[in-house]
């Protein structure tokens, strides 16, 4: 078996996780291949010190690797999607973070479900990406696609932006507000809900749109079938604005076109008997706290 790991960051208390993590693979002899930055940390803080062959950033992993093992919360397992690419490699996120919805583990049940990885007794659950393109092409773009969300917003201004939106070449709506989020099923429990947006199964084929602040107050949230091609032109005082691909953003000038569509591939993320999407939303939105349940 052949695993890569990734963790963006390190802190005090994913000490533990990280050693049993190293423990329980060195144990059973799997290869591990490590994320250059992060062994980088792990061998300044001394949590291990056996040598491992490293894979850099701008990397995209070969089918050779069984699974990805992202260390860290979701921020993490969306950088390590640009590291899997294509190639179908199945993520599992450690949640060392905080609210976590992509990131399954908790550090309680780290060497159990290591177990279930090591049996590959777990299922797939496919993650529907965004992908991007721009008018006037933008040669800053180096990763295209994007698995939470792609969101558009003001830049160096407090004045809003006005977003003339077409879905499928026909008008929409031109939301004036901060921004606009075009959300997948998985991001839809991400930005797009703190901005009032619904809750999407990751199996729904769809998108989100939802204005941020919008000046409309009857521009609501909007669902639509994943087939649609959305266009996106921005205009407002100043010369440019923001667009955000999860969390890499770029700045592109006004009246640029953009163009929105699904990705032509997914992201594979790895998922356990007994931990369904529901049991996650009930434990990470409190639902059923209500004493009156």
């Amino acid at each position: 078996m052949k695993v890569a790991i990734f963790g963006q960051y390190y802190q005090n208390d994913t000490r533990p996780i990280i050693k049993d993590i190293f423990v329980f693979f060195n144990r059973n002899e799997v290869e591990l291949v490590i994320e250059e930055k992060f062994l980088k940390i792990l061998y300044e803080e001394k949590i291990i010190e056996k040598e491992y062959n490293t894979f850099k950033s701008g990397t995209e992993l070969d089918q050779s690797f069984d699974i990805l093992i992202s260390i860290g919360g979701d921020g993490t397992i969306l950088r390590a999607a640009t590291y899997v690419g294509n190639s179908g490699i199945p993520i599992l996120g450690v949640n060392a973070g905080r609210l976590g919805f992509l990131a399954k583990v908790q550090k309680e049940d780290i060497q159990s479900f290591l177990q279930i990885v090591l049996e590959k007794k777990y299922t797939i659950s496919e993650r529907t990406l965004l992908k991007l393109e721009t008018n006037p092409k933008n040669d800053e773009i180096e990763i295209d696609f994007a698995m939470n969300e792609i969101s558009v917003s003001r830049k160096d201004t407090t004045s809003m932006i006005t977003i003339e939106t077409s879905l499928n070449g026909e008008h929409l709506n031109s939301y004036w507000a901060d921004g606009l989020i075009i959300s997948t099923p998985t991001g839809s429990t991400g930005y797009s809900l703190s901005c009032g947006g619904p809750i999407l199964t990751p199996d729904v084929k769809g998108f989100v749109i939802t204005p941020i602040a919008p000046h409309n107050l009857n521009a609501r949230p909007l669902v639509i079938p994943d087939n649609t091609e959305i266009k996106l032109k921005v205009s407002g005082r100043e010369e440019q604005y923001l667009v955000s691909l999860d969390s890499r953003i770029l700045s592109i000038n006004n009246n640029s076109e953009l163009f929105i569509r699904k990705n032509h591939f997914s992201i594979n993320m790895v998922e356990f008997p007994n931990e369904s999407f529901f049991k996650t939303l009930r434990k990470k939105l409190l639902w059923g706290e209500d004493k009156r349940n």
